[in-house]
């Protein structure tokens, strides 16, 4: 087995060990409020995507398996899990921000290592990773309210303001990442023989 392989199980479990800390652990501070219930259900099931795509796709031909995708794909749960782990959400103003912006770009950047497999032109490959990372982070400040927001006085107060600028570093993030994509990651043509 390969080092990308025992990264990308070491980053799984990891997801999973913290996952599960807060779920049947102690009750810990830095995990109220923040719907741990549905990241235990959503995360693990969301890191086993590329997996079960790369099997069945590997059934009609024989494809190597894609770790920096897979690896690029788990890295923003693992990083949401242990921020909250740490408590670094409730401990650092500028976590969350923070985190809106990386873990967009991270995640716009697995999409990309996706599309470059596909005979796209660059144009359309960065207009595919930007609506990607902008409909995920729509999605994700729909789960935000549903989950944790809309029963909470305290995060009501200020929700309006803090989803704007969520989806701003969301969006910021997956232009970034599009852009590394097109311009620095994008393969070499193949030399004409």
């Amino acid at each position: 087995m390969s080092r990308w392989f025992w990264l990308d199980l070491a980053l799984k479990l990891a997801v999973v060990g913290q996952l599960l800390l807060a779920v049947v652990g102690p009750d810990l501070p830095q995990f109220e409020g923040k719907a741990m219930e549905a990241r235990a259900v959503v995360y693990p099931v969301a890191m086993l995507v590329v997996p079960a795509v790369w099997l069945v796709l590997r059934r009609r031909r024989p494809i190597g398996y894609p770790y920096a995708l897979d690896i690029l794909w788990t890295l923003p749960f693992f990083i949401d899990v242990t921020g909250n782990t740490a408590n670094l959400y409730d401990t650092i103003g500028w976590w969350d921000d923070l985190n809106h912006f990386v873990n967009w770009g991270i995640l716009v950047a697995a999409f990309g290592q996706l599309l470059i497999r596909f005979p796209l032109t660059r144009l359309v490959a960065s207009g595919l990773a930007i609506g990607f990372g902008a409909v995920t982070a729509i999605l994700w400040e729909f789960a935000e309210y549903v989950g944790f927001i809309h029963a909470n006085e305290e995060e009501l107060a200020t929700a309006y303001t803090d989803t704007l600028g969520d989806l701003a570093l969301g969006l910021s993030g997956s232009v970034a990442a599009a852009l590394l994509t097109v311009f620095l990651l994008w393969p070499l043509p193949a030399p004409r023989t």
